[in-house]
């Protein structure tokens, strides 16, 4: 995790690089240019090169910043993005045994370029934003100007990668050592990273209320993104789909 201030050009963070620079930097800036619409990436550059992005914080699943806007009080910003799963971790494991060089690349700081298939995000529906500006767009400049500077910083520091997808490097290590080649690997407790019974269906709650109220919409929104970026209209279709089928 970090937490960084500098002051070139204004209060907070300046995005020095357009394309997130080197190495890793690099890596994830050309994901975001494939994933997200380049007038949300204009619009985030300029908000990212004035300083306006007073903090930012890598925490597992979120990079959480404050950044300054048009109004007097600044904006609380988060950049979700997909945690990995028990099965992309045993794959993770399954290829660090493979690379034994992968876990000397770790202790000293690196992450080696044969892990970014696994780490980097693939599509829009591994990425989510939730910002306390008015402007509802995917991404508003504010999650776009974040999630550069994001670029950034894990072009300076490469295990922000790991800890941002929710993988610790010292849970890694020990999944390595202690796995075998008859048992996939556990990760940081994950029941689902082994093979096993799955554990019987819960029976219905008469107290449950209707199914509709237990959506998680933002993985409603995660999967529609994948054919459009607009998504502000799913919760409310599906929720009159719903009462027009309890109706029937």
């Amino acid at each position: 995790m970090s937490s960084r201030r500098t002051s070139p050009r204004g209060p907070g963070l300046v995005l020095r690089f357009a394309d997130g620079g080197t190495g890793w930097g690099g890596r994830l800036a050309r994901v975001l240019e494939r994933i997200i619409e380049a007038d949300a990436l204009r619009s985030g550059r300029r908000v990212a090169r004035s300083g306006q992005v007073l903090s930012l914080r890598v925490t597992p699943g979120a990079v959480r910043g404050v950044v300054q806007g048009s109004q007097p009080d600044p904006f609380e910003t988060v950049c979700a993005v997909r945690e990995l799963d028990g099965y992309d971790r045993a794959e993770i494991v399954a290829q660090v045994r493979a690379e034994p060089g992968i876990l000397t690349a770790l202790a000293s700081g690196e992450v080696p370029e044969s892990l970014a298939e696994r780490l980097l995000p693939a599509d829009s529906a591994d990425l989510d934003f939730d910002c306390t500006c008015p402007d509802y767009s995917w991404p508003c400049k504010h999650g776009a100007a974040l999630l550069l500077l994001t670029a950034q910083e894990v072009g300076v520091r490469p295990l922000q990668i790991l800890a941002w997808r929710g993988l610790a490097v010292d849970s890694l290590v020990e999944a390595v050592a202690t796995a075998t080649d008859e048992e996939p690997a556990r990760v940081g407790g994950d029941p689902f990273a082994v093979r096993g019974s799955l554990p019987p269906m819960p029976g219905p709650d008469a107290g449950a209320g209707p199914a509709i109220d237990r959506l998680d919409t933002s993985r409603l929104r995660a999967v529609l993104r994948l054919w459009d970026p607009d998504t502000s209209h799913a919760e409310r279709d599906l929720r009159g789909l719903y009462r027009r089928f309890m109706a029937d």
